[in-house]
C-alpha cells in the first residue's frame, strides 16, 4: 500500500476506463486555422496544410484517426485511442503554433491565446 502502488492502481483503472470510452463513444479533438490565407484539405488520409511557408505541409494521419475538414480551417478528429488523438493533434497544432502578437496559427478550439503588445513603434 504505498503511495507509487496506489498511483500505478489509478494509472492503470484510468488507462482502462479511456479504453472503454474509447471503443463506446470515441474520443474527438477539434483544430482550428486561425490566419489570411491558412487552410488545410484532406487528400485520403494525408491532410495538406497551407500555413504560411513556402510549400504546403503534408501530414499523413496515424491509423485508426479520422479528419473531417470543415469549412478549410476547422478540423475534427476523431479516434478510439485517446493517446494517439492528442499525440497526433499536437504534432499537426506544433506545425505552426498560435503566435503570441497576431494570434495566427493552428490552435485548439476554445483555446485563449494570451496576447502580447508588440514594440511602441514611430518614435
Amino acid at each position: 500500500d504505498s503511495r507509487l502502488s496506489r498511483s500505478y492502481w489509478g494509472l492503470a483503472r484510468t488507462l482502462a476506463a479511456n479504453m472503454v470510452t474509447g471503443s463506446t463513444e470515441g474520443f474527438t479533438r477539434v483544430l482550428e486555422l486561425v490566419g489570411t490565407g491558412y487552410k488545410v484539405e484532406a487528400k485520403g488520409d494525408v491532410l495538406v496544410f497551407n500555413v504560411g511557408y513556402s510549400n504546403p505541409v503534408e501530414f499523413p494521419l496515424p491509423k485508426g484517426i479520422t479528419a473531417k475538414v470543415e469549412k478549410a480551417n476547422r478540423i475534427e478528429f476523431t479516434g478510439a485511442n485517446k493517446e494517439v488523438l492528442g499525440q497526433t493533434v499536437a504534432e499537426i497544432r506544433r506545425l505552426r503554433p498560435p503566435d503570441p502578437y497576431k494570434g495566427k496559427g493552428i490552435r485548439y478550439a476554445g483555446e485563449v491565446i494570451r496576447r502580447k503588445v508588440g514594440k511602441a513603434g514611430g518614435r
